[in-house]
């Protein structure tokens, strides 16, 4: 397949199979960038923050936080100027960023180099969602999306594994190099592969007044408003686990040594929620997967609390009980995540590049602002963590059940 040549031809489509590939080495640069960082904490915390151990997890809610920031921007301009050019100069700003902390002497300016680097990578994260828009809509749209991240999971499972070995090799520094090599890998075949999916008759001109519109019509809209509220929390809940998980099994367990195996696990079982998600969403909807997820994890969740806060759990069954709870976490965004997206982009298909980039920067944004208190107030033992995706939980779920109907 050759690429297009940016004119008015119609989108093209690579084979399904390929696509989905190439989408999910596309989001895989975003998980990648976070789960490889996991088993770095604590040479981290040790060389650049060893009065404040618990600050280390901020080189994680930097990245999303940057991520955030810079989704604002990509899908205005993806619909400005196509989905490739932002895709392709996302990933040169990426670079920058992992070059910039590859040699920052400070945790305040590593955390500012990710912060770049976030800023790099919601170019294909948001771009890559709206071209598989312009291509899918719906039911089908999700299901495409469900494929994607059951790929994707992979990543999450060797991630903290490859990490562990290049900080091994290289020290924990060494992980930026290599974030530089998957991002040229990536991109290079999306450059060689993918057509251009924006049609130049379908582009909106980059204007203030337009993109005014776009945003009002955007954030006036019930069903994607709440969908923005319920995705922040389901968002929240994923990275809290994510900056704290890596401590719960070091200093709670004393498995620091086989956390990035026990990862591994966590993501290689969570990615069965893709499979499950795909294969169910057609028939059920998304409406009822993500309602259905969410009550269940209120209960597990709040279970829990009691059991941990209590102090009621054996010891022996201890790791066993936290290790489920964290893969039902996971589970639990690979159910509704992906389904959240394509509910908020249905009404949204005539601006869907600026609808994502929204959509997703607010609900990021607003995810870290609750994400980085359940972080840092990790004391030791999970019970911060878990209550802090009770109430995340048992907000997202009264709203869903309140969600305006439309099509699903």
């Amino acid at each position: 397949m050759t690429v297009a040549s940016g004119s008015d031809a119609a989108p093209a489509r690579l084979p399904q199979g390929e696509f989905i590939a190439l989408l999910a080495m596309m989001f895989a640069l975003t998980a990648f960038s976070i789960d490889a960082m996991l088993p770095a904490m604590p040479e981290i915390s040790a060389e650049l923050s060893p009065e404040a151990p618990n600050r280390a997890q901020l080189i994680i809610t930097s990245f999303v936080l940057g991520m955030g920031l810079g989704t604002f921007l990509t899908g205005p301009l993806s619909d400005a100027f196509g989905r490739r050019r932002v895709i392709i100069g996302g990933v040169v700003l990426y670079c920058v960023g992992a070059t910039l902390a590859w040699a920052a002497p400070t945790l305040e300016l590593v955390l500012a180099a990710r912060v770049l680097q976030g800023l790099g990578v919601a170019g294909p994260r948001v771009a890559a969602m709206a071209l598989v828009r312009d291509l899918y809509s719906g039911r089908q749209m999700a299901r495409i999306v469900s494929f994607t991240m059951m790929i994707f999971t992979l990543v999450p499972a060797v991630a903290p594994l490859l990490g562990s070995f290049i900080i091994a090799g290289f020290g924990w520094r060494g992980i930026f190099p290599a974030f530089i090599v998957f991002a040229t890998v990536a991109t290079t075949w999306f450059w060689a592969r993918q057509a251009e999916t924006l049609p130049v008759r379908a582009r909106r001109p980059l204007r203030f007044d337009t993109l005014r519109a776009a945003v009002k019509e955007i954030l006036t809209h019930k069903l994607v408003l709440m969908i923005i509220a319920v995705m922040s929390l389901a968002f929240a809940c994923l990275f809290s686990v994510l900056s704290s998980t890596q401590q719960v099994f070091d200093q709670r367990f004393g498995l620091a040594v086989t956390f990035p195996h026990w990862f591994a696990v966590i993501a290689l079982v969570s990615g069965l929620a893709s499979v499950i998600n795909a294969r169910l969403v057609v028939r059920l909807g998304m409406r009822w997967m993500v309602t259905a997820t969410f009550s269940y994890q209120v209960v597990n969740s709040g279970a829990m609390v009691l059991l941990f806060g209590i102090g009621i759990v054996p010891e022996s069954l201890a790791f066993w009980v936290y290790l489920y709870w964290t893969i039902t976490v996971f589970f639990m965004a690979g159910l509704t995540i992906g389904n959240l997206n394509a509910l908020a982009l249905e009404p949204m298909g005539h601006i869907a590049g600026t609808a994502a980039s929204v959509v997703t920067a607010v609900a990021t944004v607003l995810s870290v602002i609750v994400a980085a208190p359940i972080g840092l107030a990790f004391d030791g033992t999970p019970v911060p963590l878990m209550g802090g995706v009770f109430v995340c939980v048992a907000v997202a779920l009264p709203i869903m059940l309140r969600l305006p109907r439309l099509t699903d």
